[in-house]
């Protein structure tokens, strides 16, 4: 084991341009996963008929499939019938269809955690049922949310990880290289794949803790 070979800046540089790509996945996946996941679980809220029943449907199907066979459906499979991706947008699409089911069912639940009563009583006042949705029932579904929903943003940050498979530069990609070509450096670079990973999904879930104790009660 030779941590001076680990820690030349070659390396170090290295395993930041993967650290960035995992990061610049995981930004973008979260927003677009979490717009996409808060409209499905919102229209299943809503029970509108056939529409909500056809989307879980497919939330249950996506749900219950590995999140690796899905990365290997959009960089694989989609090419097969013309659509093709590169690399960076193949995992960003799959962790996006993976996490907007996971987050649809915990806007749900938020969403069905709030009193019936709030939205009859914004109905009451004149607001359509999408404007009492909006105003109302969802920014106080919100507060009971953002514990699971920052979870879930961790476990997809992890699971950028997977993308590796498809050869994606990313933190773990990366640093599997260098100790490929050194393997004395097995070691130094699983203590520092673990630390990146740590520092940030340490730092997500500390923010939760500070948000609950804050706008919770």
């Amino acid at each position: 084991m030779d941590f001076l070979q680990a820690f030349t800046w070659t390396n170090l540089r290295f395993i930041l341009d993967g650290f960035l790509v995992t990061l610049e996945v995981a930004i973008v996946a979260i927003i677009l996963s979490f717009i996409i996941g808060s409209l499905l679980g919102i229209v299943r809220y809503l029970k509108i008929p056939v529409v909500s029943v056809f989307f879980g449907v497919i939330v249950d199907i996506i749900r219950n499939l590995p999140l690796l066979l899905i990365i290997f459906f959009t960089y694989f499979a989609l090419p097969q019938i013309g659509i093709q991706f590169n690399i960076f947008w193949s995992a960003v699409i799959a962790l996006t269809i993976f996490e907007s089911a996971m987050l649809s069912e915990i806007i749900r639940g938020g969403l069905l955690a709030v009193p019936k009563g709030q939205l009859e009583a914004g109905m009451s006042t004149g607001l359509t049922r999408i404007q009492t949705i909006f105003y109302i029932v969802l920014p106080q579904g919100l507060k009971l949310m953002v514990p699971p929903l920052v979870s879930q943003f961790v476990s997809l940050i992890r699971d950028t990880s997977l993308a590796v498979i498809i050869s994606l530069p990313e933190l773990t990609h990366n640093t599997k290289i260098i100790y490929a070509q050194y393997p004395n450096t097995v070691l130094p670079m699983f203590f520092i794949m673990a630390a990146c990973y740590f520092v940030v999904c340490y730092s997500l879930s500390k923010f939760s803790k500070r948000f609950e104790l804050t706008y919770g009660k």
